[in-house]
Parts: structure tokens; C-alpha cells; sequence
């Protein structure tokens, strides 16, 4: 990886305590953790295994079996496809966060349809051509600073008909008052925003036909200020978001809020077809 690519991981991979998030599942989950119990773990974006439904709610698994979810993370995306019968591959240039993705898999559904963890750069995706049916992004395009070649590189591995599904965070009216640091970079470094309007027009420029966009900044927010409810009570969680972040959480989630609040930012649903 280069250096970028190298101080991205290093974003993600600074304060995960990989061992004590297994123990901490092992000891309160015996018998495997659900979905559900994972979810403030591994559903790192605004919404949730709600949002995470209505995403894959655009797909469906006989003809678009074979899924590409490019910014894996953890594999919260990943684990509610595969229980839905979809076969998802997750590639991640955080290795750290691969590795921690399968272990968390293997506790929750060895028997599944397949699943596959690839650490990668999605600039340069490591499958071939027509590899894929669909291909998922869920706040992860926010952190690649050349969209247009990692939509060609997606378009490249999808067979012809196949399908992107966004959930992205999106700049909005007031970006210039974005607050850092966010859940995805502690300052621009890292954050590669397009506006909705910037991104819809790259991925037709991209040979992409567009079926489907909606805002869903309104409730984005809602959702926001529900979990900052619960970040705030003085019950300790099993899991939480500040087993990956640390304590720098409590200033990314409070900022992340006030920016959908002041419009700095804004969360969409984008799905496409080739």
C-alpha cells in the first residue's frame, strides 16, 4: 500500500483492541453473538441494520448472488447479506478490520453462504473481469480520493446488468462548516466528498444508468440523535463503536450529529445499474 493508503488503516486500526473486542464477545455471547448484539460493533455507519436492509432491499439474491462490498469495515453489511443468501466478498484496505471481520463471522455464522475477506485498494480491485453481480458501498466511498477509478475498477469486476447500491455520506449545502474529526478521518486527509448532484453525474459519466436516488438525511439525523442518546447514558455497553475508536468516539459522534444538524453533510441512497 502507499503511504495514503497507510495513513488511512492507521485511521481505523489506531485504538481497535481486536483481542479484547473477541473476549468481550466470547465472554457475554457464548454461544455466538446475533446480528442485533453485533450492530453497535460492526454497523459503523448512520442507520444501522435498518440501513443496511433498505440497502440490500435493492438486491435481490438469485440474480445478484455474487456481492462485492468494497469498505467492508467489520462486516456488519456483510453478515446481514450472507443471512439473506446473498455471497459476499468484503475487501478493506484495513487489514486489521479483515481480520477482525472474519473472526467475528466465524462466531456468528460459520454455516452461511460463502464468505470471503480481501485486504485491498478499491483503485485497483484484486478480481477479474465480470466477477460480480452487484457491488456495495456503504459510507466507504467518502475515503477514496479517486472515485472515478475506483467506479471504473467496479464497473470492470460487475458482469453486464449488474448493480451498484450506495449508502453514502455526501457533501451538503454547509461543507465548508464540516467539523473533524467524523468516524471516517480526523480532518479532510482522509474525506473525499462529492455532492449528490457530483456523484450521480460521475457514475453516468462511468457508463452507469441510474435507477434510484433518495435523501435520507432526515433521518439520518434522527437516528444520530437517538445513538448519541445512548453513547451518553452511564450503563456501560457490551459493544460500542469506542471498542474501534477509542475515546475519540465521544467527539466523532457528537460531531457527525452536528453536521447532518448544520447541513455540512448529507446521507443518500444510490443504486445504478451497467
Amino acid at each position: 500500500m502507499n503511504s495514503l493508503a497507510n495513513r488511512l488503516a492507521d485511521h481505523y486500526q489506531r485504538a481497535l483492541r481486536t483481542n479484547e473486542v473477541l473476549a468481550q464477545i466470547d465472554a457475554h455471547y457464548p454461544n455466538g453473538p446475533t446480528l442485533h448484539q453485533l450492530a453497535p460493533l460492526d454497523q459503523l455507519h448512520i442507520g444501522g441494520v435498518a440501513a443496511s436492509s433498505r440497502l440490500l432491499e435493492r438486491l435481490d439474491a438469485k440474480p445478484h448472488a455474487k456481492v462485492l462490498d468494497v469498505g467492508a469495515g467489520l462486516g456488519g453489511l456483510m453478515r446481514q447479506g450472507a443471512a439473506l443468501g446473498f455471497q459476499m466478498t468484503g475487501l478493506d484496505i484495513t487489514h486489521e478490520f479483515s481480520a477482525l471481520n472474519k473472526a467475528l463471522s466465524l462466531r456468528v455464522q460459520p454455516e452461511s453462504p460463502p464468505l470471503t475477506w480481501v485486504t485491498g485498494d478499491a483503485r485497483a480491485l484484486p478480481f477479474t473481469d465480470n466477477s460480480f453481480d452487484a457491488v456495495l458501498f456503504q459510507h466507504s466511498l467518502l475515503n477514496m480520493p479517486d472515485a472515478t477509478k475506483v467506479l471504473a475498477e467496479s464497473r470492470r469486476v460487475l458482469r453486464p446488468g449488474g448493480q451498484i447500491v450506495m449508502h453514502e455520506v455526501v457533501s451538503g449545502p454547509n461543507v465548508l462548516t464540516l467539523r473533524y474529526p467524523v468516524p471516517w478521518a480526523a480532518s479532510s486527509e482522509h474525506s473525499h466528498l462529492h455532492t449528490i448532484a457530483e456523484l450521480t453525474r460521475l457514475l453516468e459519466v462511468g457508463g452507469f444508468t441510474l435507477e434510484h436516488v433518495e435523501d435520507w438525511s432526515e433521518m439520518a439525523l434522527e437516528w444520530r440523535q437517538r445513538q448519541r442518546k445512548k453513547e451518553q447514558a452511564s450503563r456501560q455497553a457490551v459493544l460500542s463503536p469506542q471498542w474501534i475508536f477509542g475515546e475519540r468516539f465521544l467527539t466523532m459522534g457528537k460531531n457527525l450529529m452536528d453536521n447532518l444538524a448544520q447541513g455540512a453533510i448529507k446521507v443518500v441512497e444510490i443504486h445504478v445499474s451497467c
